[in-house]
């Protein structure tokens, strides 16, 4: 039997020090895309049991603006659609003070997994509420196309 969801957002929050820092004083993609794939896994976490969950495929990390030491940014992220295994995340990082323009933005796919770590459904269907929520499920069914 299917259950039926509507999409949440999470939020997680961070400070930059500077251990976080490259070689040119701004936000390591590296850690970044550490905090994105948390970020993604916490939403994952919500819905499914997190020692079903492994990562996938990150589909993509659109960088738009830097951030710098002593800032503070928040990834909030949506579970925007799931297949029969799948689950795939959209995760938006901004900065506090500064709401309105994405620093980063993009998706991955998580799969719920057995203890032998093979695929198994989840029978989980998220239902998008909003315009937004909803454009972004379509973007998320189109990844599988790619």
């Amino acid at each position: 039997m299917t259950q039926k969801k509507e999409i949440q957002s999470f939020t997680t929050y961070r400070l930059i020090k500077s251990e976080d820092l490259n070689h040119h004083g701004t936000l390591y993609a590296g850690r970044s895309a550490e905090w994105f794939v948390e970020s993604g896994f916490v939403a994952a976490s919500a819905i499914i049991n997190p020692k079903n969950i492994i990562c996938l495929k990150i589909h993509g990390m659109h960088f738009s603006k830097s951030a710098k030491m002593g800032q503070t940014i928040f990834y909030t992220s949506k579970i925007v659609y799931c297949g029969r295994t799948s689950i795939v995340a959209n995760i938006c990082v901004k900065m506090i003070g500064d709401s309105t323009e994405k620093l980063v933005e993009g998706f991955i796919t998580f799969v719920h997994v057995n203890e032998n770590t093979c695929p198994i459904p989840h029978n989980i269907e998220m239902i998008a509420v909003t315009d937004e929520d909803k454009q972004l499920q379509l973007q998320a069914i189109n990844l599988k196309k790619q």
